[in-house]
């Protein structure tokens, strides 16, 4: 079981779980981190340039390695958040891969398979990730989406908008 064999998105969506016994539930432990204020001047996108399916555990290991990098931001001072969901459930139809295993299994052709983990879709365009920040913490965020992107199976492009500040009159 490889990442890279379930990273094209083929065929239709399969996310009913009350039909997939045994479907997992997903790796990401939380979807928000740091604290959400209404004084944050910039927000970060990680935005894909590609359509692929991320699986849960890369999307965890993107959000960990991002928070890493954030972490001595203060969590006070960045809401970073982690914007797809895995919905998609992955099949596997295990074979035995030892020495002399082609003469005990053929396999199926085309065989239904068990349930061993869960994907987001993402098309081109589409925003995996955001950070909201302080200008003064602007390059660490950027240093954050990259690491986080350096986890992920699509290129990405990382987008900085400025946020308008509410007027008071």
């Amino acid at each position: 079981m490889h990442g890279r064999n379930y990273r094209e998105v083929k065929g239709m969506a399969y996310t009913r779980k009350e039909f997939a016994p045994g479907a997992p539930n997903p790796k990401i432990a939380r979807f928000t981190l740091g604290k959400q204020r209404e004084d944050y001047d910039v927000l970060l996108k990680l935005v894909s340039l590609g359509r692929v399916q991320i699986r849960h555990n890369a999307l965890e290991a993107a959000r960990v390695a991002a928070n890493k990098k954030l972490v001595s931001v203060g969590e006070e001072n960045y809401f970073l958040v982690v914007k797809v969901y895995p919905h998609i459930i992955l099949r596997e139809n295990k074979m035995i891969a030892t020495a002399g295993a082609d003469r005990l299994q053929e396999g199926m052709r085309k065989a239904f398979g068990k349930p061993i983990g869960l994907a987001a879709r993402v098309d081109n365009g589409d925003t995996i990730m955001e950070i909201s920040i302080k200008s003064e913490n602007l390059e660490k965020a950027k240093e954050a989406l990259m690491a986080a992107s350096a986890k992920l199976p699509v290129k990405t492009k990382i987008e900085v908008v400025p946020l308008q500040k509410a007027v008071n009159k």
